[in-house]
């Protein structure tokens, strides 16, 4: 098996995604690139202080950086080279790609029984410059999902806006942001936390159902603990909290299933814009004036970009016209958070909670 070529463009690809807040197992996931070759070159970067959700950089300035951290890329097999090597087999590529086989494949079956000795960015950046158009475009499978109905769902994630210089503490703190979105509307609601624990986690739902001034018939989160205590596909077993929370506000909890994106891909997309726009390149003193700006920005900026799916109108615009009447209408007394933990005995009779603190002395 031919080992697999970097080129500069190659490592310029996953510095952009790293820097742009995705996490090591998801680019190997995504890019098919090995964890430890991801630490190799992300390593000049990290050392370089470079963090990831700090100041954006361009692809010019990234390959720059990439040519003086790794100066043998440079010297990689020009295209006169390769490409002659992969146009024997272009007849085949050709009738590959009228089949339906992805791109990948077709390398992976060029490379195992003919000998094929090229990258697969190669061999990709070949068939978009040699390959017409129309032929290529047999081979891509573009994923519509179902449109929501109004008030039907909304979709809720977290996402890595990037480091925050604490004022009071001095501490570079990291900075997440909790993201619900109406599925029908595509309007969203994002608010910074410095913590993803239970509390952060009611508290955003209860601020998001005030924003939109009603409830979604179902809330569909990923996986992690605050909301969902053991994933299955049939029968999640849900967060206790997270169950009191979802009975208050008579709604349904529904979670994505796991490493499944596309089940919440309505929220899954937005979030490189919200690090773009809202995040990067602005100053906060105190989290609360965070929050509050963030609650003004996914009102005045987010709620008014022209959106694409929604053939260029206004979420916040779609949300006042078709959206905002279907939602159930928010309870009169406020939701009061419960904190549930497993309790132990100690051998000197005190009652410990998974909390970490004494509740009682045993008789």
């Amino acid at each position: 098996m031919a080992r697999r070529t970097f080129e500069v463009i190659d490592v310029t690809e996953i510095l952009m995604h790293w820097h742009a807040g995705r996490s090591k197992n998801e680019l190997a996931g995504s890019l098919g690139v090995d964890r430890k070759t991801l630490r190799k070159y992300i390593a000049p970067a990290e050392a370089a202080g470079i963090c990831p959700g700090g100041p954006a950089k361009s692809e010019e300035e990234w390959a720059e950086l990439v040519r003086a951290w790794f100066p043998q890329l440079a010297d990689t097999r020009l295209r006169q080279v390769t490409w002659p090597v992969i146009a024997v087999h272009h007849d085949y590529i050709t009738a590959q790609l009228q089949a339906s086989v992805r791109m990948s494949t077709i390398h992976q079956r060029l490379r195992d029984e003919h000998g094929l000795a090229v990258s697969v960015q190669s061999f990709r950046r070949y068939v978009a410059a040699n390959v017409p158009e129309e032929t290529r475009r047999a081979q891509v499978r573009v994923w519509n999902p179902r449109p929501a109905e109004a008030g039907e769902q909304a979709q809720i994630d977290y996402g890595q806006l990037g480091r925050w210089l604490d004022p009071v503490t001095g501490k570079l703190r990291t900075v997440w942001a909790f993201v619900m979105v109406l599925a029908c509307s595509r309007h969203m609601f994002v608010r910074p936390v410095l913590k993803m624990d239970q509390r952060a986690w009611t508290e955003c739902h209860v601020a998001a159902f005030e924003f939109f001034g009603g409830v979604p018939a179902r809330l569909v989160p990923d996986n992690l603990k605050t909301g969902v205590d053991k994933p299955d596909l049939y029968d999640p077993k849900i967060n206790r909290s997270y169950a009191e929370l979802a009975a208050h506000y008579r709604c349904l909890v529904d979670p994505a299933r796991a490493i499944k994106p596309r089940d919440k891909a309505r929220v899954e997309r937005p979030m490189p814009y919200v690090r773009d726009s809202f995040w990067r390149g602005r100053e906060f003193t105190t989290l609360k004036e965070m929050q509050a700006d963030a609650e003004r920005w996914s009102a005045g900026v987010a709620g008014q970009r022209a959106c694409r799916p929604l053939d260029g109108a206004a979420p916040a615009a779609v949300f006042e016209a078709a959206e905002k009447g279907a939602l159930a209408p928010l309870p009169r007394d406020p939701f009061v958070l419960a904190e549930w933990s497993r309790c132990k005995v100690h051998r000197d009779f005190h009652v410990f909670s998974e909390l970490g603190h004494s509740l009682l002395q045993a008789a």
